[in-house]
């Protein structure tokens, strides 16, 4: 059966909402369509919506077994194949995962587990190695995808204007004990040297006094500046700790944040080497950057402007939110930008760790209301970089980032320097399989507000069609929504609503598909879309049909969106519900 709603965008005399209604016994009631009354914009263009509600069944082929269209193919990718097909719709985990690598989890066969454990997107940290070292993991990546059926996207993350350690020569932490006496300086040299630690800038100590503390990534170790000669610091370890390579640093002089001018490059002009970083990561395909120590959106839109001019392929970009400067332009920063990420680590040293959760929660709501996906990122399971098991703190941690309705959790140090990498996302992985149980149990979807984005009436109609949807997939209690789309925004609208029934996003632009492994609930395929909307849900109802992963009496709320062409030219979209029979 199928119950299709329609809207219609063409240059008709008059904008009208009309409702058919099949007298069958069908729950559809309080489904809250939006639009009535008529519109005109300036240049004379109207749009008319209809919904329509009605029945019809999926045809039944000639045969008992269903055959996929000739040539085609299914391009999900194995791991979520696999999840359905053990776990059904219900138990597809709708969080998304990053995973940052490293030198523990660079080889192929590293590489291979955290895809099979469900490795979403692949971060590269442009702050340690060569980038011949991140050439080869990207390579790794891709022949992966190709050879063994995965979908992990790449992304690259700057290293920005910081301050931080060049790495210390250690393959993983480095402990410093309380009471030692550590050197920091600015000399170059190769390997490493018992208590010494290089700075990547030369003036990295100006205006630093003896008496200033100076703090390792946010409190995961503490020194008092005891001697200054020249530029190199000496230091005594107050508080124990570990040093990860490529440590951030901080200076603090009366229980506050010394604020200094480098003379680095600023927000708006990113550094030489990123840029390079930048360049190498257009040559090789990578699917997203993320932009370190944004204070402002015109450093998003700089590059935007540039990778636009430069990529053949559309790459996203993602702001890292880390100082306080930018969360006084947190909305315009959302605005500007593909995406977001939380670093709590850094941003923990800007503002009191008290105000920490409720930032987090605000960002996540704002980039939600704003339809931009956002990773919750740094320390969720810190602890698991030496040890097996995480502190039930951690979990908990995990837990509310999840139930906040973020896009993605990510590991840094877990996963790229830990000995328990594994084990750190199937902790992610399962605790955020139980917290979304939860959240369908205890309905909180419903508590969600909307934010409307759309300034146009077509834009409008495409939001409250997603919203519609959403509400009748909810309510009709259906297996799944499927979703046809080109550049990835009607599927984006879907997960902002976060649905209870997964989101399986049909595509055929590969740049689509990869940026939509970081949209929350979005299960992204790669298809051959033709012009023909039933054309294509015939095609991937069968398709899907013939691999076992959609069964007799699943219920599959369908939402396509068609563009003008000569043999249809009025934009089309429709909501449709369809039992598989």
């Amino acid at each position: 059966m199928a119950m299709v709603f329609k809207s219609m965008a063409a240059s008709s005399v008059r904008q009208s909402t009309t409702i058919f209604v099949n007298p069958l016994n069908h729950r559809v009631s309080n489904l809250g369509f939006c639009y009535k009354g008529e519109q005109k914009w300036k240049n004379g263009f109207k749009v008319s919506a209809t919904v329509e509600l009605g029945v019809e069944g999926l045809k039944r082929t000639t045969s008992n077994v269903v055959v996929p269209l000739e040539g085609g193919t299914l391009g999900l990718d194995m791991v979520s194949e696999g999840d359905l097909m053990v776990k059904g719709f219900k138990g597809l985990r709708k969080t998304k995962l990053v995973c940052t690598v490293g030198p523990a989890c660079s080889s192929l066969e590293d590489l291979e587990k955290l895809a099979l454990g469900g490795m979403n997107v692949a971060r590269l940290n442009m702050c340690h190695g060569t980038r011949e070292w991140h050439r080869d993991v990207i390579r790794k990546i891709k022949k992966l995808n190709e050879e063994k059926g995965f979908s992990v996207s790449v992304m690259i993350d700057t290293e920005g204007s910081q301050i931080h350690v060049v790495d210390h020569g250690a393959p993983s932490s480095v402990k410093v004990e309380e009471g030692s006496i550590w050197l920091f300086t600015a000399d170059k040299y190769e390997g490493s040297r018992p208590l010494t630690f290089q700075a990547n800038y030369p003036g990295f100590s100006e205006g630093i006094e003896v008496g200033d503390e100076l703090v390792i990534d946010g409190g995961m170790a503490c020194f008092v500046v005891t001697e200054k000669i020249g530029k190199d610091l000496h230091c005594k370890c107050t508080d124990a700790g570990l040093f990860l390579p490529g440590a951030k640093f901080s200076f603090w002089r009366d229980g506050k944040l010394v604020r200094r001018n480098y003379n680095l490059p600023t927000d708006r002009t990113l550094s030489t080497k990123d840029w390079a970083d930048i360049n190498f990561g257009i040559a090789e395909g990578v699917d997203f950057f993320a932009l370190s120590f944004v204070n402002h959106a015109d450093s998003v839109k700089d590059l935007k402007k540039y990778l636009s001019g430069k990529s053949t392929k559309s790459i996203k970009v993602v702001a890292k939110i880390e100082s306080l400067e930018s969360l006084h332009n947190l909305e315009e920063i959302v605005k500007a930008s593909d995406g977001i990420m939380v670093a709590r680590g850094d941003l923990g040293v800007e503002i009191p760790l008290e105000q920490i959760p409720t930032v987090q929660e605000d960002i996540i709501n704002i980039c939600r209301q704003q339809n931009k996906p956002v990773i919750v990122a740094s320390q969720l399971l810190q602890s698991m970089v030496e040890y097996p098991t995480p502190t039930r703190a951690e979990v908990a941690d995990v837990s509310e980032a999840v139930r906040q309705y973020a896009d993605a959790l990510m590991l840094s140090a877990e996963s790229a320097i830990g000995s328990f990498g594994q084990k750190a996302l199937a902790v992610l992985d399962m605790t955020s399989s139980r917290m979304e149980s939860w959240s369908r149990e205890e309905n909180r979807q419903s508590l969600l507000d909307h934010h409307k984005l759309g300034a146009s009436l077509p834009d409008c109609i495409t939001e409250q069609i997603c919203n519609c949807a959403v509400e009748m997939a909810n309510k009709l209690g259906v297996d799944a929504i499927f979703v046809y789309t080109k550049h990835g925004y009607m599927a984006s609208l879907l997960s902002r609503n976060r649905p209870d029934p997964p989101i399986f996003a049909f595509t055929d632009d590969e740049s689509t598909r990869m940026a939509l492994n970081l949209q929350w609930g979005v299960v992204p395929l790669l298809v051959d879309l033709s012009d023909d909307a039933e054309s294509n849900i015939s095609k991937s109802v069968q398709l899907m049909k013939s691999k076992g992963l959609i069964n007799k009496g699943d219920v599959v709320l369908v939402v396509s969106d068609v563009a003008p062409t000569r043999s249809t030219p009025m934009a089309l979209q429709s909501i449709q519900v369809k039992t598989i029979i």
